[in-house]
């Protein structure tokens, strides 16, 4: 494939959620699906179907649904699922992805010296025949199969070629060349992908090459950059770059250096760039892996000027410190939209307007929660309905809810938190804890109440807006509770209101409520 249109494949749902404590839900899953169809994602992997049935139902689900969303003229995205090179997985792999309108198998096959030695104990002839004979079963299942060369930047050139070329020929449609480890330097991946490229794809339109980058040494944006001019016409990214380790090619890095530099390269993507502020921010709440202040396009001081010089020149002409418009990327702006006197209509129709289509019943409770605000608050900013709205969207089933909290504070050593929790069956459990601080008070009162005892990893708490009345979001990392199936496993919460106290107790019942469904699922499963 030698276009100028750069195929976008994201792997937020897949190695992206594999960072510690960025599980999602299937309910967070799919609403991150759709907003990547939205977005205009060409491929989605919506994640390793053979890892779990959980997993499995979850990528079902977003083939039969996202995988058949048409956007305008705009096909549906492709829907894939990855798959070792087994059997197996490839069967559970087509199972999941089969009701998409264009599904497609990832399988994947360690090929560096280090991983057939000490993982995979294959020869070089043993991991050939086994690619042969898995591709050529994936392609027998699905009309679309790509292969990727795990540690494909370790690998020998010259056996590189030789793996892919057997893929090929069983039937790969797109070759990927992963740096699995994030080893290799701008020069070397463009180097790899033109040989790549001159000595096994050629002159052959039908077949993609792709790059697949992870961050270990802050290269990853650089080298798929590298890879995408020595002629890969895929890249693999994920938003906000989180997974693995150091996480992958930021989603909206890459698009944003493709289309502000199109003059000078010549590519192009399908992204709908007016959507990545806000799809960033969705990924940051369902995932709570927050993004950094100065990171590119999507952080907070991507678009903000401080420095006197920087200021005096952005009144003369807005080009000479931007070389983007803040709504080139959907950053939203902070000005008074709605107030304690607007209605539900009003409401639903702004939040619409934002991108955001609440089914009646969390329109109600979101609505609720926005007169409640409004009465505290001077202003109401798009910010802040954004914040309500995600809030109310991906909170989940409440087994404890918050009913009251009382903070006694003050200069001593302790403090003291009274909570009212109220359960699904309707009782009112109230407890009050001492802490070193407010947070530790109210998050140990919060733990008797409901008679669980969490590990609490991180906490974040953050002005969503400027002002006195800013409404304040916190998040959280928590660990399950001890001698349970969930304590290695790390649960994230969040919540957001004017009291940043209260907001703190809503993220902690967040996380908390999260374990009590993980812990339901499983007594379910077995």
């Amino acid at each position: 494939m030698t276009s100028n249109r750069v195929l976008i494949f994201d792997t937020t749902l897949r190695d992206g959620e594999q960072s510690p404590g960025a599980t999602m839900t299937s309910e967070e899953k799919l609403e991150v699906a759709r907003a990547l169809g939205r977005l205009g994602v060409d491929i989605i992997e919506a994640g390793f179907p053979a890892a779990s049935p959980d997993d499995l139902a979850a990528v079902k689900q977003i083939a039969q649904t996202v995988g058949r969303t048409h956007h305008g003229d705009r096909k549906p995205p492709v829907i894939c699922g990855l798959a070792r090179a087994v059997k197996g997985d490839l069967d559970k792999c087509w199972e999941a992805v089969q009701g998409a309108e264009r599904p497609r198998i990832h399988t994947f096959l360690a090929t560096s010296p280090i991983h057939r030695e000490h993982k995979l104990k294959l020869s070089k002839q043993e991991v050939l025949d086994q690619v042969r004979a898995m591709v050529g079963y994936a392609a027998g299942l699905c009309p679309d199969v790509e292969f990727s060369a795990e540690d494909a930047g370790r690998t020998e050139l010259d056996f590189l070629c030789e793996v892919f070329q057997v893929a090929l020929d069983a039937g790969a449609k797109t070759l990927n060349v992963p740096d699995t480890v994030g080893y290799l330097m701008p020069h070397e991946i463009g180097s790899r992908i033109a040989h790549i490229k001159e000595r096994v794809v050629g002159d052959r339109d039908d077949v993609v090459l792709s790059v697949h980058n992870h961050d270990d040494l802050g290269l990853a944006v650089a080298n798929s950059l590298s890879g995408v001019l020595a002629g890969a016409r895929q890249v693999e990214v994920a938003v906000n770059g989180i997974g693995e380790r150091a996480g992958n090619a930021s989603l909206e890095e890459i698009v944003m250096t493709l289309h502000t530099r199109k003059p000078a390269l010549g590519l192009e993507t399908g992204i709908d760039t007016t959507l990545l502020h806000r799809t960033s921010k969705l990924v940051t709440r369902v995932t709570g892996l927050q993004v950094q202040a100065n990171k590119a396009i999507v952080g907070a001081n991507a678009f903000a000027h401080e420095a006197g010089i920087h200021q005096h020149g952005m009144l003369s002409h807005r080009d000479t410190y931007e070389i983007m418009a803040p709504e080139t990327v959907g950053a939203p702006k902070t000005a008074l939209v709605l107030g304690k006197h607007s209605g539900k209509h009003a409401f639903a129709a702004r939040l619409e307007e934002l991108g955001y289509q609440l089914e009646e019943e969390a329109l109600k409770k979101a609505f609720r929660r926005f007169k409640e605000v409004a009465e505290k608050k001077k202003q109401m900013t798009d910010a802040d309905l954004l914040a309500l709205a995600q809030d109310e969207l991906h909170r989940p089933v409440e087994r404890f809810g918050l009913v009251a909290l009382q903070i006694s504070c003050g200069t001593g050593d302790l403090q003291t938190a009274t909570v009212r929790l109220r359960t699904q069956d309707g009782e009112e459990p109230t407890c009050a804890a001492i802490g070193n601080g407010p947070i530790e008070a109210v998050f140990a009162a919060i733990e008797m109440a409901a008679g669980i005892e969490l590990d609490l990893l991180e906490y974040h708490v953050r002005s969503i807006t400027g002002g006195e009345d800013a409404l304040g979001e916190a998040s959280v990392n928590v660990r399950g509770p001890a001698g349970t199936a969930q304590e290695h496993k790390v649960f994230h919460g969040a919540g957001a209101d004017v009291d940043v106290l209260v907001a703190s107790a809503k993220a902690y019942l967040s996380a908390l409520n999260r374990i009590l469904a993980a812990r339901e699922a499983e007594r379910v499963a077995a």
